[in-house]
């Protein structure tokens, strides 16, 4: 952790508190909030990086982070991309392929105990894992932080254990690694109840649970059809040669304008296949036929394709570490 922090900092811990989308009613009024609180993340921050998923928030996060650092002359920070072994393998090719494309570097966070454990035992998703034959480090997290007394837990990304080790012990294990202050995060207000009282800046300091760092989190303020607004009308207009200026949504992924195809767009082939949110290939379904941005969010849930035991706790997994 870098000398001194949280005290050299100077950033606002209740900037956001109490609002919701509502109160920024415009796209232009949520991108202009993301561009001030990455500005001031990017500056503030010694040692941020910025957790990348290849989904559309955090990828919208990287789109912001890129704009200001070029027209300041900020540093990109690193990208943390958690590694949880259940990926549908279009993700790990989004990310290696917009890596390159955008010269990222890319850490790769694992928890790598018990990945070894999975590949030694041939293990396949739903198989137990034998606590006892984990490293020391995750049989504390499992039987000391998670208070979990089971002698076995499933090999599922979705449930209590499983999430906390393959992602939130992997991510904490990263940050105290490469000294991390903060953490610019894709997650919004509107997508999840336990999300729906974060700050823009978010402190994160018990060493007990985790790194001290903050979360820095640039686009609490959209909600998910803003952000396919800004998708199509911003990110890619920008990003992506010979896509229209003025913007183009399309209805399907043979409508892309110009001869353009899937891999000159930034935004994953999994939404176009008619996911709208990517969790693991074991626990997560698409909705419908139709692309994301064309489906009705008004009436149904994002997250509706996603294992809803670990929905339930999410409270509780962010208390622990949890994005």
């Amino acid at each position: 952790m870098p000398e001194g922090f949280p005290d050299y900092l100077d950033v606002d811990y209740t900037d956001g508190e109490g609002e919701t989308p509502d109160d920024y009613p415009t796209v232009q009024h949520k991108i202009e909030k993301a561009i001030e609180v990455t500005k001031t993340g990017l500056e503030q921050y010694e040692n941020p990086v910025v957790m990348w998923t290849g989904g559309k928030d955090s990828t919208l996060c990287l789109y912001f982070i890129k704009e200001v650092a070029e027209k300041h002359g900020y540093d990109v920070p690193p990208a943390v991309f958690i590694d949880h072994y259940q990926h549908f393998d279009e993700i790990h090719d989004f990310v290696d392929h917009w890596a390159d494309e955008w010269d990222l570097e890319v850490i790769y966070a694992r928890n790598e105990d018990v990945g070894a454990y999975v590949e030694e035992n041939e293990l396949t998703p739903g198989d137990d894992i034998d606590i006892s034959e984990l490293s020391e480090h995750n049989q504390h997290h499992v039987r000391n932080l998670l208070e979990y007394e089971d002698e076995t837990f499933p090999f599922l990304l979705d449930t209590y254990v499983g999430n906390h080790l393959l992602k939130t012990v992997a991510l904490n294990d990263a940050l105290e690694e490469y000294d991390v202050d903060g953490v610019i995060s894709g997650v919004r207000w509107d997508e999840q109840e336990a999300r729906a009282d974060e700050t823009f800046f978010s402190p994160r300091h018990d060493p007990d649970i985790y790194p001290p760092h903050d979360r820095i989190q640039t686009i609490l303020q959209f909600d998910e059809a803003s952000v396919w607004d800004t998708f199509w009308n911003f990110v890619v207009p920008d990003t992506v040669e010979g896509f229209p200026e003025d913007g183009y949504v399309p209805q399907s992924a043979d409508d892309l304008p110009n001869g353009l195809t899937q891999e000159d767009i930034p935004v994953s082939p999994k939404y176009f296949a008619g996911f709208r949110s990517l969790g693991s290939e074991v626990s997560t379904d698409k909705t419908t036929e139709e692309p994301a941005w064309l489906q009705d969010m008004e009436n149904t849930t994002e997250r509706a394709g996603r294992a809803q035991d670990k929905e339930d706790l999410m409270e509780r997994l962010r208390d622990l570490g949890y994005m």
